[in-house]
């Protein structure tokens, strides 16, 4: 009686199951992908690029009228999305065969949405801990002059952003060059433009650190190990502008600061939490071919986890207050320090303006290409201009839009390149976006953080990086001179 009850509960389930599945199996086989279509002098094309150029006009103003970059990006990717479900319903009776498209360009974004997310969450766990902070605290007692720091600084940089995000980079360095250089709007400037470039380039030398570099690793164009060429080339983008500007800097010494530094409990173990991800992310990625979100994922989980124990192991600590060198400020920020921290803040602490915007812009290209304006156009600058001089172009024109975009742009027009044309091109949209303030994520970053804490025209302003755009400009050519040099034969 207990097997036929077990079996029948076994046939239950399985039905279930197959039930369950019926609709998927069906939907699959309804909406096979519908093929590109050109559609590019037609009402419904003219439209497209109507809604992409106003809506990359209204993000790229984003500081003239303070609306937000992620908004005309996502409604102008439903507008054109909207139109061409409604053309296919009207032309060809069904639009189900379009939905496999959409949904494909969807996918390449949830991917990009999860990396960044768990990103930025490490990052603001170690913020929230006090690392970054305390990190400020021992530059500014070091004694350090003001050409060491503007050095320190942009060095800091171009080694964090190979792991973060460059624009959470750009944000973090442009802080602590705030708190360090009070009262020197000159060394700000200037060492937060040193810090942009520097983020641009560390952030080009690895998928780790930029949008553009990712899109190029999650389409295995290149090989984990193979953005390791591209080191050379981006230590020559950061120093030769770095050493350019270096003899402007002064050279005194900011005022020794009193403060101590506080490291929050589990600070050092988040550090090597992050460091176990982001070697599991690679390592899985380059042994065992598996997506970088699983390893970025299972970071995520265990620095949930390690919060939780955290809360959960909090003990009530009191500092002796005879110390002299404390304060009852310092004290009750001492005993703040032992407790635990809800990771799920952390998590919405990230950057969602940047994330929308990258979604609506994703989905606008997604829907260009479809629509055959991107096989248009990369006949035009494969085929009838020379494909090193159109990579260089691409990256020049990244000067003043987001070089994610053009990566994505580039990577749906399927361009046959040999491995040597794909590093020049993750090059130059890395490192093209360094030209002018408004050009890169890092750059756009700083600039809102000096506007909030800096006087009129004072500290890293867009006109003192165009004064030093010739420097930036030449560190570009010469990143492309030494790829050449170096590797050549890959070309």
């Amino acid at each position: 009686m207990k097997t036929t009850s077990r079996r029948s509960k076994t046939l239950q389930l399985s039905a279930l199951i197959f039930a369950c599945l019926l609709p998927v199996l069906g939907f699959a086989q309804e909406t096979a992908a519908a093929t590109p279509a050109d559609l590019k002098y037609s009402f419904l094309g003219y439209f497209a690029i109507v809604v992409t150029v106003m809506a990359y006009a209204i993000a790229m103003t984003e500081d003239l009228h303070q609306l937000s970059k992620a908004k005309p990006m996502v409604l102008g990717s439903a507008l054109i999305w909207f139109a061409i479900f409604t053309y296919y319903s009207i032309e060809h009776g069904s639009a189900k065969t379009i939905a496999p498209i959409f949904q494909s360009n969807l996918t390449a974004y949830a991917e990009l949405f999860l990396f960044i997310t768990v990103s930025m969450t490490f990052l603001n766990a170690m913020t929230e801990r006090g690392i970054f902070d305390a990190l400020r605290i021992v530059l500014s007692n070091r004694q350090y002059s003001y050409r060491q720091l503007f050095w320190i600084t942009g060095a800091l940089a171009f080694v964090l952003s190979t792991v973060i995000s460059s624009l959470t980079v750009g944000l973090l360095m442009g802080y602590i060059i705030l708190e360090i250089g009070k009262g020197q709007p000159r060394f700000v400037g200037l060492a937060g433009l040193n810090a942009v470039v520097a983020a641009n380039a560390g952030g080009t030398m690895s998928p780790l650190g930029g949008i553009s570099t990712f899109f190029v690793w999650q389409q295995n164009m290149l090989h984990f190990t193979e953005f390791f060429y591209l080191t050379i080339p981006c230590i020559v983008n950061f120093l030769v502008p770095a050493i350019i500007m270096h003899f402007s800097v002064t050279k005194e010494a900011p005022a020794f600061s009193r403060d101590i530094p506080i490291l929050k409990r589990g600070s050092k173990r988040i550090i090597l939490i992050f460091i176990l991800t982001f070697s599991a992310t690679v390592l899985s990625n380059v042994f065992l071919d598996m997506p970088a979100i699983v390893g970025m994922m299972f970071g995520l989980a265990i620095l949930q986890f390690f919060a939780y124990y955290l809360t959960k192991s909090e003990k009530t600590y009191r500092l002796a207050t005879e110390h002299e060198a404390y304060d009852e400020h310092e004290i009750q920020i001492y005993i703040a320090s032992k407790k635990g921290f809800d990771v799920f803040k952390c998590i919405a602490g990230v950057d969602w303006d940047t994330l929308m915007f990258f979604y609506g812009a994703m989905m606008i290209v997604g829907a260009l290409s479809f629509l055959g304006y991107l096989d248009a156009m990369a006949h035009y600058l494969f085929t009838e201009i020379n494909a090193t001089l159109a990579n260089v172009m691409i990256g020049l024109a990244s000067s003043s839009i987001d070089n994610g975009t053009l990566m994505f742009a580039v990577l749906n027009m399927h361009p046959p390149f040999p491995v040597g044309q794909w590093l020049l091109l993750t090059l130059t949209l890395g490192v093209g976006g360094s030209l002018l303030a408004i050009g890169s994520a890092p750059g756009l970053h700083v600039l809102g953080l000096m506007k909030a804490h800096m006087k009129e025209g004072e500290g890293y302003t867009f006109t003192l990086h165009l004064r030093w755009m010739p420097a930036v400009l030449l560190g570009f050519f010469a990143s492309i001179a030494t790829l050449f040099l170096v590797n050549g034969g890959k070309f």
